[in-house]
């Protein structure tokens, strides 16, 4: 493809994404960023874990995405009791027929919520890490694959609430995004309650096919990262590392344990997916760091030190964007 027609390409494409997001925008009320971590982990075959207290419209973001689309949306709320087969589905014996049949679980969907996955046991999480991971979920001896595109997206609940598990980190990482959702602000809010007052909720146009994503998901893979972009995407991940090798002594009392190498290849995919919205064929070091928090917060382990002195990975992955140096 000749680089003019990509560039006309990624500007449609742009443009078709900001509709998409305007289209959402008359039902979801603030949360435009989680809207578009959202369509980009969509888009960039990625999932978005979502840290929040209930009540913050996390459900409804997503409930948007599918209703101005043709994808379908299952929601799974989870519990202490729930079974891996709950999720992905289980073998029945059928007397008449003498045999097993499939019944398929809720996973067999285009947008999964999954709702308060710390709230479930590690066998039930990592069912659900596994077909993230794989794509696919296999019952008997049979593997199926799930639907295209497919996105979970997991809330969870602050840690410090009663009766959650802790997600292991290895599961952590398969989330391409981590978000925190903070309250809406006060005009937003008096916004929410005006809509919630008239009881209709706003019918959306069906402005996205999956078809449409999956021509995104092509021009992601074509969009250039030029070779000392992509050493700076490594170097911030390696200084996670050994902040001292980066002049952040002070870092490696806080830091337990650093990004792994998943963390480099999904900085530098979300990385072109924020061109790819801003309808640029190429990635500059902004858009390094307009997502590097989102992917980096989650795969940033503090110690004990880091705690008790109150200094959260944010701030850590801050200090380490403004120290070294972009090209």
């Amino acid at each position: 493809m000749m680089g003019h027609d990509l560039d006309r390409d990624v500007e449609h494409a742009a443009e078709h994404i900001n509709r998409v997001l305007t289209t959402v925008g008359q039902r979801m009320v603030g949360q435009k960023q989680v809207m578009e971590r959202l369509l980009m982990g969509l888009i960039g075959q990625g999932h978005v874990l979502l840290e929040g207290l209930p009540g913050l419209a996390k459900t409804t973001a997503v409930k948007a995405l599918s209703d101005c689309s043709d994808l379908t949306v299952t929601r799974i709320q989870f519990t202490p009791d729930l079974l891996p087969a709950d999720v992905i589905g289980t073998q029945i014996y059928d007397p008449r027929q003498a045999e097993f049949k499939v019944k398929k679980g809720p996973i067999f969907t285009n947008l999964l919520i999954a709702d308060e996955i710390n709230r479930a046991p590690a066998k039930v999480q990592s069912a659900l890490l596994e077909a993230m991971q794989e794509r696919q979920v296999t019952l008997g001896d049979t593997t199926y694959v799930l639907p295209k595109p497919f996105l979970v997206m997991a809330t969870q609940n602050p840690i410090e609430q009663e009766g959650t598990y802790t997600l292991p980190e290895a599961q952590m990482d398969r989330f391409l995004f981590k978000l925190k959702v903070d309250y809406n602000t006060l005009d937003e809010e008096i916004e929410v309650v005006q809509r919630m007052a008239s009881g209709d909720e706003i019918q959306l146009e069906k402005v996205m096919q999956a078809s449409d994503i999956m021509r995104c998901q092509d021009l992601m893979k074509q969009i250039h990262v030029s070779d000392k972009i992509r050493r700076y995407i490594v170097q911030l991940v390696f200084a996670t590392r050994k902040p001292g090798d980066y002049g952040l002594k002070r870092l490696e009392s806080f830091i337990k344990v650093g990004a792994s190498p998943r963390a480099s290849i999904n900085l530098e995919r979300a990385s072109r997916l924020n061109a790819l919205f801003q309808g640029r064929a190429y990635v500059t070091p902004q858009d390094v760091k307009d997502v590097g928090l989102d992917i980096l917060r989650h795969r940033v382990l503090p110690t004990y030190e880091a705690e008790a002195e109150n200094v959260a990975v944010e701030q850590m992955v801050e200090v380490i964007f403004a120290q070294v140096d972009a090209p």
